[in-house]
């Protein structure tokens, strides 16, 4: 690394800092308002991996990923203008699930600044609403101060993405500065009042239910509540998308608070007479549409712990309202004892009854039934197997059959994002290239990013590549059979050849039409050492885990 004696140019100043923070993969397009950074990443080579991608949404979507699966700041590199914009849909999924990123614009030279200029954007006003920071760097010097800046401000409090904006004639100016130091991690604690007022809460219920979701949890803060849960004998339910903060297995475990919830789960929510939410901000999502959980003043007693404090009564005033990181709250709580839990050892025993019925398969219409192929995967795939998808109703069989342990075996965009499946699995499989790592796409979704595969090939990253193809955007369509029946438009699809696409980027492909066809199809793919594509097709008429279209336009029909 260099030394702080000579002049360096913007770039390298740039990359040294990225070396100084432990920055071992990066994700970009490259780009030429950026070609020093792009040098000095060619010296930098053997300390940081530069995954070239091919479009800047894929490239934003694996920072994403990396940050989840780290919990360090995943870094994205993209060109001014088009590749900003292009990127900013990594920027916002990384804020709406909280997950630390720092994203790197190429920008126009000083001398050209707003004069609207070749792919010229102010980067403050256009990622404002949907990054933690924003900020362009003007001088080399200051360099090693902004980033330093911008790895605290992703990981403190509430994680989430940064931007910095780079002007091209700033990155070759020359400077003599010293290096920045590591960044530190900052997040608040919870107060020994704050834990005794818990256990007193807990002391005077009867039907306590605990939530856990959003960002800024390591495994140890896992393993250190699920102690504090079988301490206590709690029911634990876990966010939208976030089913990888608690062991599915676990006795204890009660389900899913997102999107299609089992309706039993739904209706203990509503019973129960606490709720303990540790690190959900109980969106939208997760208390279906706010009525879960009553605005401003819910009818149960609420514990919210987040660790950004401007969260704590935006939207529900708590009982107990805890500013605190995740891995310091669960340390606090992993401590305690002395709780008597016969009050409501029945009321976890059945919510864990509810979820072991909730995931017993349920037909569904055609040769292919998707919940036979999620439970496959889950009593076949390693427990430490990452398994990875996009938005779409399709997803709606991966969260509600399939088991994850802790922590990272999901990733899942909780901003509802199609195209995140396929890159989101290429950074966790060059992450954790021994683990396996299963991605779920739908037609739609997939073909959003499914020129990442080229990334995959070029890279060695041999995931398996699922996509569930129905010839239609399937959410849509379900809500216009739901609110227009029979009034289809702007859903239909007409999909290539998924497998031989595949195949044409270097990778395996396979279509599969029926259930029993699945497994070996999906050993071949395991097995084939490189990345490996499964085209399953379904019947349209199987909208979801629950329904079918058919139903759900007579039901409509009848209606009127």
């Amino acid at each position: 690394m260099s030394g702080t004696n000579r002049a360096r140019s913007g770039g390298r100043i740039l990359v040294d800092q990225l070396r100084i923070n432990g920055v071992d993969l990066a994700f970009g397009v490259p780009g030429e308002s950026y070609l020093d950074v792009l040098d000095a990443l060619h010296d930098a080579r053997d300390a940081i991996r530069f995954v070239i991608c091919r479009q800047e949404g894929g490239a934003a979507y694996m920072a994403e990923a990396y940050g989840k699966l780290t919990g360090r700041p995943g870094i994205c590199f993209v060109t001014r203008g088009p590749g900003a914009t292009n990127a900013a849909i990594g920027v916002h999924t990384a804020f709406q699930d909280s997950t630390p990123m720092i994203l790197f614009v190429g920008q126009v030279g000083g001398d050209f600044v707003e004069r609207e200029a070749f792919q010229e954007i102010d980067y403050r006003r256009m990622y404002g609403p949907m990054a933690k920071w924003v900020a362009q760097i003007d001088r080399a010097d200051r360099i090693p101060e902004y980033v330093s800046h911008a790895f605290h401000t992703a990981c403190a409090g509430r994680p989430g993405p940064v931007v910095l904006a780079l002007p091209e004639d700033m990155l070759t100016d020359q400077a003599t500065v010293a290096d920045a130091g590591r960044a530190k991690r900052v997040q608040a604690h919870p107060g020994d009042d704050q834990i005794r007022e818990l256990m007193s809460l807990l002391g005077r219920a009867h039907k306590p239910l605990v939530i856990l979701g959003g960002g800024g949890w390591t495994a140890e803060a896992c393993a250190q509540v699920q102690r504090f849960v079988e301490t206590a004998d709690l029911p634990v339910g876990t966010s939208f998308r976030c089913q990888d903060l608690f062991d599915n297995r676990h006795p204890n475990f009660a389900g899913d608070v997102g999107i299609g919830i089992n309706p039993k789960l739904a209706a203990r929510v509503k019973e129960s007479d606490l709720l303990v939410v540790v690190g959900a901000r109980l969106g939208e999502m997760t208390t279906a549409g706010y009525t879960l959980v009553a605005s401003p003043r819910p009818s149960q007693k609420l514990v919210h712990v987040y660790p950004g404090a401007e969260e704590l009564g935006r939207v529900y005033q708590a009982d107990l309202p805890i500013n605190s990181g995740m891995a310091e709250f669960a340390d606090a709580v992993s401590h305690v004892g002395g709780i008597d839990a016969t009050r409501w050892s029945a009321w976890t025993r059945g919510a864990n009854a509810d979820y072991r019925d909730w995931i017993a398969p349920q037909p569904m219409p055609g040769p292919i039934d998707l919940a036979l192929v999620v439970r496959h995967l889950a009593a076949t795939l390693p427990r430490d197997a990452i398994v990875t998808n996009g938005a779409g109703n399709y997803s709606g069989w991966v969260h509600r059959y399939y088991q994850y342990a802790p922590l990272r075996t999901e990733l899942a965009p909780t901003s509802g994002a199609m195209g995140y499946g396929v890159p989101s699995a290429i950074a966790a499989k060059l992450v954790h290239p021994e683990r396996a790592v299963v991605s779920f796409s739908g037609d739609g979704c997939f073909l959003m990013n499914g020129q990442e595969l080229a990334t995959a090939v070029q890279y060695g990253a041999n995931v398996v590549f699922i996509v569930v193809n129905n010839g239609m955007y399937g959410t849509i369509r379900m809500h216009q059979e739901r609110e227009y029946p029979g009034r289809v438009s702007g859903s239909e699809l007409r999909n290539p050849d998924f497998a031989a696409l595949a195949r044409a980027y270097g990778a395996s492909g396979e279509v599969v039409e029926r259930t029993e066809d699945f497994a070996p199809a999906f050993a071949r793919a395991l097995g084939s050492g490189r990345p490996a594509l499964l085209e399953l097709r379904i019947d349209p008429d199987a909208i979801t885990t629950r329904t079918t279209l058919s139903a759900i336009r007579a039901a409509a029909l009848a209606r009127r």
